[in-house]
């Protein structure tokens, strides 16, 4: 029991460094960049967001020079007729080749026909301030980085949600030392989200961009750290103030959105058991421990607890998971497993795409 009050102990003591130290994007920018930038938008049946994310690229300040581009995925819905009454900019799709997933598929076609000395990728369902954009470039240049990832606040409004998405940001920032991560260029652990990832041009094309990871579900975490594989510095940022993105309207989505990749998540099996083993040890078995009448279960449980509401204080995410997190793990684990059985069985499915 002592070794468990540690792990917890361990887990919330980063997450207090990671929230004091991460690095942050504010919504404060003098001059522009004088840079071009280009945003790029790949889109699949996203009807709902066109003009929501439109009407955000378009109020950008900051930016002496930039543009933006949006391809449409061979749409099933009214993605392509709402993109042609907007009078945007847009990429001609061309059907997905074998070996490659839809959007980095998506992403390389769009990059390919960019001119950009930035490139600016930006998910449908991701709201930007006005000085979002140069605000986060500004940060880059101020650590002399070749990509940054700004981690949007992350929207939940069903049940559901609030249980979720607040282990996104918590996970990383329970487990991995930022600092020492960008101090030391360490591949494994580099953070990123392709929500809202922005990169230099000449460091994306020297990597191979997106051919390199073609047939990578987590497309995002690979990309980084394919290049900090190549020399390039990066990392994750908090960026709440400058960025929302709610990534799911209905539970559906939630699940297959989560089980399209967790299957992928943990480095192979040894690493997805000991990820649920960890689950279950500093998650769930606290609760557990302190409802049989072991005082240091509840003490576990509260560490982990504080864990939980300083990584949601920190990113402005929903604090539920503060008291909630046993079921959240729970949840989580079983999310784990139908993403192995469904991987198993050929039954991933994203935007009306099996996956592979």
């Amino acid at each position: 029991m002592q070794l468990l009050l540690a792990v917890c102990s361990l887990g919330a003591l980063l997450t207090i460094i990671n929230s004091l130290t991460i690095r942050v994007v504010k919504p404060r920018i003098e001059g522009k960049i004088a840079e071009t930038i280009c945003v790029l938008i790949p889109m699949r049946n996203e009807e709902a967001n066109v003009d929501g994310v439109v009407s955000s690229v378009e109020g950008s300040t900051g930016l002496a020079r930039f543009d933006f581009l949006i391809l449409d995925d061979f749409s099933t819905d009214a993605t392509a007729a709402k993109i042609e009454s907007r009078e945007i900019s847009t990429v001609q799709g061309y059907p997905l080749p074998e070996g490659w997933l839809g959007k980095n598929w998506a992403c390389w076609q769009l990059a390919q026909a960019s001119n950009g000395e930035y490139l600016v990728f930006l998910d449908a369902d991701v709201r930007l301030h006005p000085t979002a954009i140069a605000s986060s470039i500004k940060k880059m240049k101020e650590l002399r980085w070749d990509f940054i990832s700004p981690y949007p606040r992350q929207i939940a409004r069903s049940f559901l949600e609030h249980l979720f998405q607040p282990l996104l940001q918590w996970s990383w920032m329970a487990s991995v030392p930022l600092r020492i991560a960008e101090r030391f260029n360490i591949n494994s652990m580099t953070i990123a989200n392709g929500q809202f990832f922005i990169v230099k041009r000449e460091a994306y094309f020297d990597i191979g961009g997106h051919e390199a990871i073609r047939g990578e579900v987590l497309d995002d975490l690979r990309l980084a750290r394919t290049l900090v594989s190549g020399g390039y510095r990066g990392g994750v940022a908090e960026a709440s103030s400058v960025a929302q993105c709610r990534m799911y309207e209905n539970a559906t989505d939630l699940v297959n959105g989560y089980t399209k990749s967790l299957w992928s998540a943990f480095g192979g099996l040894i690493g997805t058991l000991f990820t649920v083993l960890l689950l279950v040890a500093t998650q769930i078995l606290p609760f557990l421990l302190g409802v049989s009448g072991y005082a240091i279960g509840w003490l576990a449980y509260a560490i982990t607890a504080l864990s939980h509401g300083i990584a949601a204080a920190r990113t402005k995410s929903s604090p539920a998971n503060m008291f909630l997190h046993p079921l959240s793990a729970f949840l989580l684990i079983v999310l784990i497993f139908e993403s192995i059985r469904r991987k198993s069985v050929g039954k991933l499915i994203w935007r009306e795409r099996y996956l592979a």
